[in-house]
């Protein structure tokens, strides 16, 4: 039996619904986006053009909810399928879009660089329990109308893992499109297999940008999936009653994936969310607090009521350094998300309500994820009845150690965390040089970096990627990319 945790009891879940729905069609959301605004319009949906402000009705919805895929798949960028997205696998993927990093030479949390993006993406092949990159945070020595796109193409340039990524203009959009259609070799091959998730996020309360509504149209058009990252702040922008921020969560929610099934029926996404509640003393919105993680789980729970994949930003924390409060708020963040089933958790890496990234800490969550993972695995018998004749064995034996029963069952049964984690007895320990958590987690990135191979994307496509990504560069006024390695 698989574990599981849940939070809301059925009824709730449709109250929630129900009051989510009435607010997108009494109240109505704002679309900064007059082209989205016009497609809905044709759709049914009221339209107040002097405030911007449009009604969804119940017909809109329904059809929205109809049409959007229960499951899809995401693929690397070899063209091996990685995720099943609805399938009821969890998958753990880095955070994404911090503006600073903590440099764990001198513990300082400093500007990010493409070197020390380039050593991120490199670290991330190695991690077995995270199944995906993300455009983890924003390195500082490129104009940010490249940004985006850059980040995105150091990671399909330096690893095969797919990518959860987002753009900040809408300019930037095609450029990231066309680095995916490099990759794969096509459109319709892109369209057929996925390899990249983009992040939609409507603005609180009850608002999408211009970019980000054009965002979700441009990828439903395309056939690249989507998540929406509501992120309604309790007790500042949104009730501060968890049931009020998840009736505004889901009407966000609701609002996106109409845009989305309006764009494109059938187009891939995933009900997700970053929400928080807001502490008034020190004005922030910590995602390790456990309301946090409560609204996480909830809106995960809705989710899957509707039958619809999900996301969620969980398995990070707000301590500053790689601490006991990291370690706590990210496992305590890590196996709830897990036990709710949550589809794709984002998060690992991250420090500083999202602010900030450490390849330290990323190795740490990796060890995190693979517990988790094996906690939803459950109990189950392994050759275990009738039990007798593995006792009459121990007691002939004095141990099972060598037994074949053993040997079968003790990978499956087991997760051997990798050297992150201290098991060794304290002699032991001491011989070993008395290691502080810190330093094995610096000394595994050093592992991992050292073991890094080229991405077996082939050259021709690299020389590609490279002057898509030099060509928008000069657009942007650069003489050149900054140095990286070959």
């Amino acid at each position: 039996m698989r574990p599981s945790f849940t939070l809301l009891e059925a009824d709730l879940v449709r109250r929630i619904l129900a009051e989510a729905r009435d607010l997108l069609e009494t109240l109505g959301l704002e679309i900064h986006n007059p082209a989205v605004q016009e497609m809905l319009l044709a759709e049914g949906a009221r339209v107040d053009s002097a405030t911007s402000r449009v009604h969804l009705g119940a017909a809109l919805v329904d059809r929205a909810l109809a049409s959007a895929p229960r499951t899809f798949r995401l693929y690397d960028v070899l063209g091996h399928e990685t995720h099943h997205f609805g399938s009821g696998t969890v998958s753990f993927t880095p955070g994404s879009a911090a503006i600073n990093i903590l440099d764990a030479g001198t513990g300082a949390i400093r500007a990010p660089l493409t070197a020390d993006y380039i050593r991120y993406a490199k670290v991330v092949c190695g991690l077995g329990h995270i199944a995906s990159q993300s455009t983890a945070f924003i390195p500082t020595d490129v104009p940010s109308t490249v940004s985006d796109s850059y980040r995105l193409f150091l990671s399909l340039f330096y690893g095969e893992k797919p990518v959860v990524t987002g753009a900040f203009t809408i300019d930037a959009f095609a450029v990231m499109r066309d680095l995916q259609v490099i990759v794969r070799g096509g459109e319709l091959a892109l369209r057929e297999r996925p390899l990249a998730v983009f992040s939609c996020c409507p603005t609180a309360p009850l608002k999408w940008s211009d970019v980000t509504s054009q965002n979700v149209v441009d990828c439903a058009r395309w056939g690249i999936p989507v998540e929406f990252i509501s992120m309604p702040l309790a007790g500042f922008m949104s009730p501060v009653t968890l049931v009020g921020s998840l009736i505004q969560q889901t009407a966000e929610t609701l609002s996106g994936l109409v845009i989305s099934q309006t764009a494109r029926p059938g187009a891939p996404m995933l009900w997700g969310g970053s929400p928080a509640v807001f502490d008034i003393r020190y004005e922030t919105t910590p995602m390790g607090a456990v309301e946090t993680m409560m609204i996480d789980c909830a809106f995960t729970e809705i989710g899957h009521f509707l039958g619809l994949p999900t996301q969620a930003y969980m398995g990070l924390s707000d301590a500053k350094a790689l601490d006991a409060q990291a370690g706590l708020e990210s496992g305590f963040g890590a196996v709830l998300a897990a036990l709710s089933g949550v589809d794709n958790v984002s998060g690992p890496g991250m420090l500083d309500f999202e602010s900030c990234y450490s390849l330290e800490k990323l190795v740490v969550d990796n060890e995190i994820c693979g517990m988790t993972q094996r906690l939803i695995r459950g109990i189950e018998p392994r050759e275990d009845f009738p039990a007798r004749p593995l006792f009459e064995e121990l007691l002939r034996e004095k141990h099972l150690l060598i037994a074949k029963h053993t040997r079968r069952h003790l990978r499956d049964e087991i997760a051997f965390p990798g050297p992150v984690i201290d098991r060794a007895n304290l002699a032991r320990w001491a011989e070993e040089g008395r290691l502080t958590l810190g330093a094995r987690a610096r000394r595994e990135v050093e592992r991992l970096l050292g073991i890094w191979k080229p991405s077996r994307l082939g050259d021709d496509v690299k020389a590609e990627l490279v002057r898509r990504i030099e060509s928008e560069a000069r657009r942007a006024g650069m003489d050149g990319l900054p140095t990286r390695e070959a």
